[in-house]
């Protein structure tokens, strides 16, 4: 009967409610009460509460009212009362947020290229000096930016100068705000800047050296169009249930794996499980990619492009092709035609496995028991197992689970470029 009175009556609800709230501060000040005032409180309480079962509204708001009275006769006030409660609901609501981020869904931004193009870093497209490309106005950029993460940064010389600082990006959660540069003696403000905005405007080199460029008045130091990397949930719950499987995508933390440089063994990685605990791995070639990124040429800052060649997994003997569950987009090489042996390396496409590092050609690597093995999609882009070895099973927090920012598609480079919003993208 209470279940059809409080659906169906406002005033139950309401003062089945207010007794919720009463007994909660007489639990709290239990220790203060005289057993008489507990009494008191507590019978008020089982009135109200009878009289809501039966759904006369009459008798619910006189018990309700003889309830308040005692309440203000027996329990002792808090001072800022109306702060109190929206203090406690807010800590209650950050230790919910934080329990779901710890043990069930986690966000994470994807920072670099290394799993395109299954799921996208921060990619650019540099107009500096190109004064023939328009960019939109303040409205049309910004539900670009919100719906598709395409983003504009414009800034042009008010006087002549160097890039003398920049500030570390303001964020909110995973999102840059704004940043501060200073040329020449003059601030500038950047709204919703990519990671890495200097590099990718020219402003700095590979190694993070300033340019000695001198701007001059009217001149553009960014003229940039950025489109952010995809944002998702990472699934922690899974995984308490069953070991990852081949081909999942996982996201593991760094700490403690050694081959990493130090300043990366403070973060978090997502890649392509591909390697278990015991298997011997080798790459067996299938083409050569032109110009393809290779190592990084400290002596001038700069990626060094090379022709090499790329293959498709080869595990115990047995051979992965892209009939292969997670491995079809991998090992299908795009814009290979039947009879060529060598193709170009475009950003957006899927090369197949590299043969780099400790999976060079002729070479075979065995994972120690319990490990993992992992590689980025992007496989020319990627710091991957190839270069520092498998790692712990236990460092593994969770797999990719859903994209929810960006939500619509974009173009890069004048190509299109799908949205992963959604599951697909697995």
């Amino acid at each position: 009967m209470l279940f059809l009175n409080w659906f169906t009556s406002r005033s139950v609800r309401h003062a089945w409610q207010a007794a919720n709230h009463v007994e909660k501060i007489l639990h709290h000040q239990r220790d203060l009460l005289t057993p008489k005032s507990i009494d008191a409180v507590q019978g008020g309480i089982n009135d109200l509460r009878g009289v809501c079962r039966t759904g006369d509204k009459g008798s619910v708001r006189v018990s309700l009212g003889k309830l308040e009275t005692i309440a203000n006769e027996h329990l002792k006030p808090y001072p800022h009362a109306a702060w109190r409660e929206n203090i406690e609901v807010a800590l209650v609501a950050i230790a919910v947020a934080m329990g779901i981020r710890t043990f069930v869904l986690q966000p994470f931004k994807i920072p670099t290229g290394s799993m395109q193009p299954t799921l996208y870093g921060i990619t650019d497209e540099n107009y500096a000096g190109q004064a023939g490309v328009k960019f939109p106005g303040v409205f049309p950029a910004f539900l670009e930016y919100w719906f598709n993460g395409a983003s504009y940064q414009h800034l042009v010389a008010k006087t002549a100068g160097q890039l003398s600082g920049a500030k570390e990006p303001v964020k909110l959660v995973l999102f840059n705000l704004w940043q501060d540069i200073q040329v020449g003696g003059t601030s500038y403000k950047v709204w919703f800047p990519p990671d890495g905005l200097l590099k990718r405007a020219g402003l700095v080199d590979g190694c993070g050296q300033a340019t000695t460029r001198v701007f001059q008045p009217g001149e553009d130091i960014i003229k940039l169009r950025s489109i952010s990397g995809d944002h998702l949930f990472v699934d922690r719950v899974t995984y308490n249930f069953r070991r990852p499987a081949r081909g999942d995508i996982v996201v593991f933390e760094t700490h403690g794996v050694t081959a990493l440089p130090r300043d990366q063994q403070d973060t978090y990685y997502i890649k392509r499980l591909v390697g278990l605990g015991g298997e011997t791995l080798q790459l067996k070639r299938d083409a050569i990619i032109n110009d393809a990124p290779s190592h990084f040429d400290f002596s001038t800052c700069a990626q060094k492009l090379e022709d090499l060649p790329a293959g498709h997994l080869v595990i115990d003997g047995r051979e992965f092709t892209a009939a292969t569950p997670h491995f079809e987009n991998l090992y299908s090489f795009p814009g290979l035609a039947r009879g060529q042996t060598s193709m170009p390396y475009r950003t957006n496409h899927y090369h197949g496995h590299g043969q780099l590092m400790q999976l060079s050609e002729g070479r075979k690597f065995s994972i120690a028991p319990d490990h993992y093995f992992v590689m980025g999609d992007n496989t020319y882009n990627s710091s991957d197992s190839r270069y520092w070895g498998d790692f712990p099973q236990e460092k593994v927090i969770g797999q990719s689970f859903f994209v929810y920012w960006p939500i619509g598609r974009t173009t890069f480079n004048g190509e299109e470029r799908p949205s992963r919003f959604g599951w697909a993208h697995r």
